[in-house]
């Protein structure tokens, strides 16, 4: 993909490219350990939250979104469109 780019790619590679791009940001999250250098509060987010945000990010339920919309949220629920 780095050499031919993501326009390149055919569909069904698209797709599992900007899947993977959604779940790498969506495994961002807020840290309690870390709140004292980054100054963001940490987030608690259940188990079933995670596996459930997981499937549906894997279904391809929000393919119309920037991958950039699963950064440091705590569930898909939490995204702002």
């Amino acid at each position: 993909m780095l050499i031919l780019g993501f326009d390149e790619l055919d569909d069904e590679s698209k797709t599992i490219v900007k899947k993977a791009l959604q779940l790498q940001k969506f495994f961002s999250q807020n840290f309690y350990m870390t709140e004292h250098f980054t100054f963001k509060s940490g987030v608690f987010v259940k188990l079933e939250d995670t596996i459930s945000s997981v499937e549906k990010i894997l279904k391809g339920e929000f393919l119309d979104l920037n991958p950039e919309k699963f950064s440091y949220i705590g569930s898909v629920d939490d995204i702002k469109i």
